[in-house]
This record gives C-alpha cells, sequence and structure tokens, in this order.
C-alpha cells in the first residue's frame, strides 16, 4: 500500500461549491476531490451539481466513508488528492480507518438548532466539538479558514 498524496482535508457542510471547486482546488493544485459522505456517493442530482463547479481537468469521486478508508491507498502518485467531508465525525471516521489526515481545513459549518457559533461560519454542537478534541487527540490539527489567503484560526483554541 502506497501513501496517498492528500493536499487537503476540509470539513464543509456544502461539500463541493464555488470556493470548494474553484478557488481551493486550484490554489492546492488538486486534479482529484473526493466527497468523502454516504449521502452524497448515492446522490446523483447533488453529485451533477456539484461537478458543474469543478474545471473539467480536475476529476471528482463520490464515495461512502467506508469506500474512501477502503480505496485511498490504492490511489496513484500522479492523484493530487483534496478531501471533502461534511462533519468533523466524518473525519474523525476516515482517520480511525487509517486515512492518513494530519491536517484539516474547517470551511464551513451552518448554524441550527442546538449549534453555538464560534466563527463567522463555523458552529458547532457537542458531537462536534467531541469530534475535534479526538482529532486533536490523535494529532490532526483543525484550522478555520475560508479561503486560502485568509489566516487560519485554530479550532482547539475555539473549543477550549
Amino acid at each position: 500500500m502506497s501513501t496517498p498524496n492528500i493536499l487537503m482535508t476540509r470539513i464543509d457542510n456544502r461539500l463541493i461549491h464555488g470556493q470548494v471547486g474553484v478557488t481551493w482546488t486550484n490554489s492546492l493544485g488538486a486534479n482529484l476531490v473526493v466527497v468523502a459522505n454516504d449521502d452524497a456517493s448515492a446522490d446523483p442530482v447533488a453529485q451533477s451539481l456539484m461537478d458543474m463547479v469543478v474545471s473539467d481537468d480536475v476529476q471528482t469521486r463520490y464515495f461512502t466513508l467506508q469506500k474512501t478508508i477502503d480505496v485511498i491507498h490504492k490511489a496513484a502518485d500522479r492523484q493530487k488528492i483534496f478531501i471533502v467531508c461534511k462533519t468533523p465525525q466524518d473525519v474523525l471516521t476516515l482517520v480511525k480507518g487509517g486515512v492518513p489526515i494530519k491536517f484539516v481545513n474547517v470551511g464551513n459549518m451552518h448554524f441550527s438548532e442546538g449549534k453555538k457559533q464560534i466563527h463567522k461560519t463555523v458552529s458547532v454542537d457537542d458531537a462536534d466539538i467531541n469530534a475535534f478534541r479526538e482529532l486533536d487527540k490523535l494529532g490532526v490539527t483543525c484550522e478555520i479558514r475560508r479561503v486560502p489567503d485568509e489566516a487560519g484560526e485554530s479550532v482547539s483554541k475555539l473549543i477550549s
């Protein structure tokens, strides 16, 4: 098994949209965006909409969390991978499953009932906080940064 060339992993409840499909993908030099999300992997309409945002020279894959765990180590060296997940729990599942993630960019986690806002674009509940704390214990750095040229803020400092 080889180590996949994972450029970055991002948490964004919108998955692929303009910032992800254009700004981040171009900034990273990614040629493959892997959406690791059980719901998106089974939703061809959502996949088609997300594909519209990504340039033609960037491939997309929509995998369940388990399939991502199962196939990530089979990635070719030429694949420059940008993983996008919906929640910190999804990232934690990948890390526990052996996906070599050491850094997570947190872009957007919408506010909803039971969540508290810790940043302009990030709201968390207890389950999110627990997942971020566990990722931190596993040596995964999580940083809120909406766009590449913005300064990042440590999630662990905001939830302590």
